[in-house]
């Protein structure tokens, strides 16, 4: 929630955001809107579940192996790219089976 609380203290005008109370309203706004959403989305969990297992794993295993081998090119060694490759096809199949599980869990509770 950070970065989204940072973005909109970088749009308000800067005698409110040097301002200890706009700060700390900004961020319980946040924290209260996430809170309506959580209640009155019947299965807001279950959703949070599936993009997360979805989108983490892409973007914390598939895209750093990606960028590693895209970034050194041909300096990488034969050891780097193989491994890089493991990583890429372990992180897929992780999310390929956390989306699966999720969407199980999502079908069985509609």
């Amino acid at each position: 929630m950070n970065p989204l609380a940072r973005s909109i203290e970088e749009l308000l005008p800067a005698r409110f955001s040097d301002n200890f109370w706009w700060f700390i309203s900004v961020r319980t706004a946040i924290v209260l809107s996430s809170l309506c959403v959580a209640f009155l989305l019947p299965f807001f969990g279950l959703v949070m579940a599936l993009i997360g297992s979805l989108f983490s794993i892409l973007m914390a295993i598939v895209m750093p192996a990606l960028c590693f081998v895209k970034i050194l090119g041909k300096k990488a060694t034969r050891t780097q790219v193989v491994l890089s490759i493991a990583i890429v096809a372990l992180g897929l199949v992780s999310a390929c089976v956390g989306t699966y599980n999720s969407v199980s869990d999502l079908a069985k509770k509609y």
